[in-house]
Order: structure tokens, then C-alpha cells, then sequence
């Protein structure tokens, strides 16, 4: 069985790339949110990962990270959801402004929605 530790760690890594390659800078991880496991990954099957920014505000964004596993028979199933929250950092590890993300689909606009919810909340605990 995967161990859920090594999972998170392939999680942070993953959404870095994701923010560093929007961001076009250096990011830092700020938060991890939501992080749920849904169903276990077990020797010898694939795990797949699939990033993308939810939202951003001035130096920092959100990216969601899907985690999958592939089945022996090739089936796939979803086996965890992540948000996190980055800040872009220029050569001196000072915050920098990112990109602002305008969504272009109806889920990038739900998602985008949903983004919002959460900074309140993590802005409010």
C-alpha cells in the first residue's frame, strides 16, 4: 500500500511545477487544503497526478492536484483530491506579483468560485 506520506510529498511536487510554470518564478508552498483520500494505491500499479491553477490573487495561487491510480486490468480511479496554496518568489525569496487567471470554461469558473470559498475559510480559522 502506498503510504500516505509519500503521497503528499508527489502532491506538493507536483502543484510546485504547476505554479512555477504559471507563475514563471520560484513558489514556495504556503497550505495544504483538502487534502482527501478517497481509495488506496497498492504495489505495482501506476499512480497517476494532474495539476491545474484554480485561482490566483496577487503574489499567490491555488492548484488543485488530482491523483489517480491505474489498475493492473487498466482501469483508473481517482484516489485523491489536493489544494494548495503557493506564493511566487523572485531571486531574493521576496513575494512577486503572478499573472491574474481568468477562467474559460464553466468548471475553470466553478472551480475558480469554489477557490474563492476556501481562502475565506483559511483566512477566517
Amino acid at each position: 500500500r502506498l503510504f500516505g506520506g509519500q503521497l503528499m510529498a508527489w502532491i506538493d511536487v507536483v502543484g510546485a511545477v504547476a505554479a512555477k510554470r504559471y507563475a514563471k518564478s520560484n513558489v514556495t508552498t504556503v497550505c495544504v487544503d483538502n487534502l482527501n483520500f478517497l481509495n488506496p494505491a497498492f504495489l505495482n500499479e501506476t499512480v497517476l497526478m494532474q495539476a491545474c491553477v484554480t485561482w490566483t490573487g496577487r503574489t499567490s495561487l491555488e492548484v488543485r492536484v488530482d491523483t489517480f491510480v491505474e489498475r493492473i486490468d487498466g482501469t483508473r480511479e481517482k484516489i485523491n483530491r489536493a489544494y494548495l496554496v503557493f506564493v511566487a518568489l523572485n531571486e531574493n525569496n521576496e513575494p512577486v506579483p503572478v499573472p491574474e487567471f481568468h477562467p474559460e470554461t464553466q468548471e475553470e469558473a466553478d472551480e475558480f468560485e469554489a477557490a474563492i470559498a476556501r481562502r475565506y475559510v483559511r483566512l477566517n480559522r
